[in-house]
C-alpha cells in the first residue's frame, strides 16, 4: 500500500544556502561598524543580555542599533522583503514571527529607557546615508560630515 502522506526531500542547493546565512557579522553590519567607528562612536556587540540581543550597543547614549535584513526582517516597501514561492506558508508564517518578534523587542528596550535604532541592509549600501543618520542622531544636526 502506497501512503497518501507527502514526503518532503530537501533541496540540497536551499540547505546550503541557509546554512551560509550568518546572524552576526553579516555584511551590512560589518559596513555599519565601519562607518559608526569612524564617527569616534565606541560600541559593544551583541549584547545578550538586552532583548533581541542588538547588534550595536552604544552605553553611552543608551542607545541600541539593529542591522536588520531586509528579507529576514521584511523591510516594508523594500524590493527584497518578499516571501518565496516555494513552501509559500512556511515561509510567510516564519517571517511573520521575525517581524514581531522585532517589535516585542524594540517595545522592551524602549521600556527599560533604551533609544533603537534600525538600520536596514538596503540602506548600507548608501554609505553617505548612513553616515549621516547616525551623525545626526549621535551628536545632532548642522556638522558637516565627509564620507
Amino acid at each position: 500500500m502506497i501512503s497518501s502522506k507527502k514526503v518532503i526531500i530537501p533541496d540540497l542547493g536551499r540547505s546550503a544556502n541557509m546554512r551560509a546565512v550568518r546572524s552576526r557579522n553579516t555584511t551590512p553590519e560589518l559596513a555599519v561598524r565601519r562607518l559608526a567607528h569612524k564617527l569616534g562612536l565606541r560600541f559593544r556587540l551583541h549584547q545578550n543580555n538586552l532583548p533581541g540581543r542588538p547588534d550595536l550597543m552604544l552605553s553611552r547614549w543608551k542607545t541600541v542599533i539593529f542591522v536588520h535584513g531586509c528579507f529576514w526582517h521584511q523591510h516594508p516597501g523594500c524590493k527584497k522583503a518578499t516571501i518565496p514561492k516555494t513552501n509559500h506558508q512556511f515561509w510567510k508564517a516564519k517571517l511573520l514571527r521575525n517581524v514581531e518578534r522585532d517589535r516585542q523587542a524594540i517595545r522592551k528596550l524602549t521600556r527599560l529607557g533604551w533609544k533603537v535604532l534600525t538600520i536596514w541592509e538596503c540602506q548600507t549600501h548608501d554609505s553617505v546615508f548612513v553616515t549621516q543618520f547616525l551623525d545626526s542622531h549621535f551628536y545632532g544636526v548642522g556638522r558637516q560630515v565627509v564620507a
